[in-house]
């Protein structure tokens, strides 16, 4: 297929990297003498097409204005699902938008939501690729963003360890991460969290409170200056035993029909008040540590933190914007080889590896053998021990041993 000139679409929730992705298709396209133009606000800027009266190029001396290192993205975005709009000609009017500006192919760099759109897309004869991109790590491969939010997270959680620990307190760090647990289990690891709630595991607050009283006490009354803390990174879709999840009912759906989490870190701190309140070893323990004072200070303090957008703005990791640039070259080969409706997995020397967008984005969770090798390590997941630990499997096939 000929390409004369692409489009470019960052789409969904923004994260590190996708400058990067940018600026990847753009001066590959410009090698292979195709040019590249923006096309602003998401799958909202691919409905109005039509409408604009002209778009922005990606030359090289435009492209020198995007920074690789920051994360957002200069194409913009939105949240907007296709297919739900409610119009019958919708498709038309996308390939008419494309029409009007000679746009022969479309790079789209976006999540599983992004992803299906995507599909949707290429069923209905328009041109497009993916560049995987999700802050989560859902997807079934690596999607840029995913590296930068770990290290906002374990940043974070770190720094907040000598407030905690100054104030003897029990501090919840509250992130993202939705229906797969990754980046808080990843950043909660990373960090040195003593307790990381994830989606995959309904939790178990009586366990996760004895975890907390053990470690927390322990620390306080064999420090010399009675000094200690306990951390938990919790994910924003944490489940209740009962398998409930915390919403939002006041904020309504976006347009993929995503409710809006919230409150998971609030209700962790309610939980363990409640059990504070109830369990007598708790002023004695204050007494041996000279932290109690009746009707003013008779029990640890707990303090919830959210991070919010922190940690998916600022700056993208190195891995990241490698991750971004290569997924933006292997875009752009794809396009020119005549294919569409698929996803980059990685540029591998000159090796481009992809999959069917409709498998890629299949949404993948976390792997709940290997988090038992963390939990014999010490760290709370909410949820039993199993005293047995877990076995490593054999390894099939050869091992090359490198000097």
């Amino acid at each position: 297929m000929k390409l004369n000139k692409i489009g470019i679409i960052t789409s969904g929730g923004d994260c590190a990297g996708l400058n990067a992705v940018v600026k990847g298709v753009g001066l590959t396209a410009d090698s292979h003498n195709i040019k590249t133009v923006v096309i602003p606000n998401g799958y909202a800027g691919l409905y109005n097409l039509i409408k604009f009266e002209s778009l922005t190029e990606f030359s090289p001396n435009r492209l020198d204005d995007v920074n690789v290192s920051l994360a957002g993205s200069e194409a913009g975005h939105s949240r907007v699902k296709i297919s739900k709009i409610k119009d019958p000609d919708k498709y038309a009017r996308i390939k008419k938008g494309l029409e009007k500006f000679n746009i022969d192919g479309l790079v789209i760099s976006g999540g599983d939501d992004t992803g299906s759109v995507i599909v949707d897309l290429a069923k209905n004869g328009i041109n497009c690729v993916h560049a995987p991109k999700t802050m989560d790590l859902d997807l079934n491969s690596y999607s840029v963003g995913g590296d930068s939010t770990i290290n906002r997270i374990l940043k974070f959680t770190r720094d907040l360890k000598t407030t905690a620990r100054t104030h003897n307190r029990i501090m919840i760090v509250e992130v993202f991460g939705r229906y797969a647990g990754h980046t808080a289990f990843r950043g909660g690891v990373g960090s040195g969290a003593d307790s990381i709630l994830i989606p995959e595991i309904p939790v178990n607050f009586d366990i996760l409170y004895e975890h907390m009283h053990h470690s927390y006490w322990r620390r306080v009354l064999s420090s010399d200056v009675k000094a200690g803390s306990y951390i938990i990174v919790v994910a924003e879709g944490m489940k209740t035993l009962d398998g409930s999840e915390l919403y939002d009912e006041s904020a309504g759906v976006d347009s993929f029909g995503h409710k809006k989490l919230a409150g998971a870190g609030q209700y962790v701190v309610q939980e363990i008040q409640k059990r504070l309140a109830q369990d007598k070893r708790i002023i004695p323990n204050m007494k041996k540590a000279g932290m109690y004072v009746k009707d003013l200070y008779e029990a640890p303090e707990i303090r919830t933190v959210r991070p919010g957008h922190l940690v998916r703005s600022g700056g993208s990791s190195a891995y990241d914007v490698n991750f971004g640039i290569e997924a933006g070259i292997g875009a752009v080969e794809l396009l020119r080889k005549g294919l569409s409706g698929y996803s980059i997995i990685e540029v591998k020397g000159t090796e481009i590896r992809y999959q069917k967008t409709e498998e890629l984005i299949k949404q993948r969770f976390v792997d709940l053998e290997q988090i038992r090798f963390y939990e014999h390590l010490g760290i709370c997941f909410g949820r039993k021990l199993e005293k047995a630990h877990p076995s490593f499997k054999e390894i099939k096939g050869k091992v090359n041993r490198i000097y």
